[in-house]
C-alpha cells in the first residue's frame, strides 16, 4: 500500500513535470509563473502531510509511554505478587503484561513507519523549498532572456522592413534623382545660351571698337579728320 509520502510526491512530480513540458513548449513566463504557484501549492501540501503524520508521531510516542508506564507498573505487581506467595494474581498478571507488551510493540512499529514517513515528508519539503527557491531566481533569468528574444526579433523585424523599404522605394528615388539631373541639366544649358549670347555682344563690342579706331587714324592721315 502507498504511504501518504508516496502519494503525495507522485502528485507533486506529475502536476510540476507536466508544467515544466508547457514551459518548454510555450517560452512563456507565465506557465513558469503558474509553475511556480504550482510549487507553493505543492509545498503547502506537504506541509499539511508532515504535520498530520506529525501528529500521529507524538500521538503514538504518547500511548507507547503510556503502556511502557503502565507495564512497569504491571512488572513490580507481578513481582509483588510471587514474593507474597500469590501465583494465581501473579499468572492473571502476567497474562496482561503479556497482552500489553504486544500493544506496546504495534505501538513502536508504527512509530518507526511514522517516524520514516515524517522524515521523508520533511526531507521533501525541504527539497522542494530549494527547487522552489532556485525556480524563482531562474524565473528572473528567463524572463530577462525572453526579453531580449523579444528584442532581437523587434530588432530583425525592423531591420527587414527597412531593407524591404529600401528594395521597393529604389526605383522612385531615381525617377526623382532623374528628374532633378534633368532639371539641373536643363538649367546648365540655359546658362551656358546666355553666357554664349554675352561673349558674343563682348566680342562685337571690341570689333566695332578696333574698326572705328582704324578709320579715325586713317582720316587723320587724309586730313578728313574733323
Amino acid at each position: 500500500m502507498a504511504s501518504l509520502f508516496d502519494k503525495v510526491s507522485t502528485l507533486i512530480s506529475a502536476n510540476l513535470h507536466a508544467l515544466v513540458d508547457q514551459a518548454l513548449q510555450s517560452n512563456s513566463p507565465a506557465v513558469i509563473d503558474e509553475y511556480i504557484r504550482q510549487a507553493q501549492s505543492n509545498l503547502s501540501d506537504l506541509e499539511d502531510a508532515a504535520a498530520a503524520v506529525g501528529g500521529d508521531v507524538k500521538g503514538i510516542q504518547r500511548k507507547l509511554a503510556d503502556q511502557q508506564q503502565e507495564m512497569q507498573q504491571m512488572d513490580k505487581a507481578i513481582d509483588a505478587f510471587l514474593t507474597q506467595g500469590n501465583e494465581a494474581s501473579a499468572v492473571a498478571l502476567q497474562s496482561r503484561y503479556n497482552s500489553a507488551q504486544q500493544l506496546a510493540n504495534s505501538y513502536q512499529e508504527a512509530l518507526d513507519r511514522q517516524n520514516a514517513e515524517y522524515k521523508n515528508l520533511l526531507d521533501a519539503k525541504v527539497k522542494l523549498e530549494a527547487r522552489l527557491s532556485t525556480m524563482k531566481a531562474e524565473r528572473e533569468q528567463l524572463g530577462a532572456l525572453l526579453d531580449l528574444a523579444k528584442s532581437k526579433e523587434t530588432t530583425v523585424k525592423a531591420m527587414k522592413s527597412l531593407k524591404d523599404l529600401a528594395g521597393s522605394g529604389d526605383a522612385d528615388v531615381a525617377r526623382i534623382a532623374n528628374a532633378i539631373n534633368d532639371r539641373l541639366d536643363r538649367a546648365s544649358a540655359a546658362s551656358e545660351i546666355q553666357s554664349a549670347s554675352l561673349d558674343q555682344q563682348m566680342d562685337d563690342v571690341l570689333n566695332r571698337s578696333q574698326l572705328d579706331s582704324q578709320l579715325a587714324e586713317r582720316k587723320k592721315k587724309l586730313g578728313l579728320a574733323s
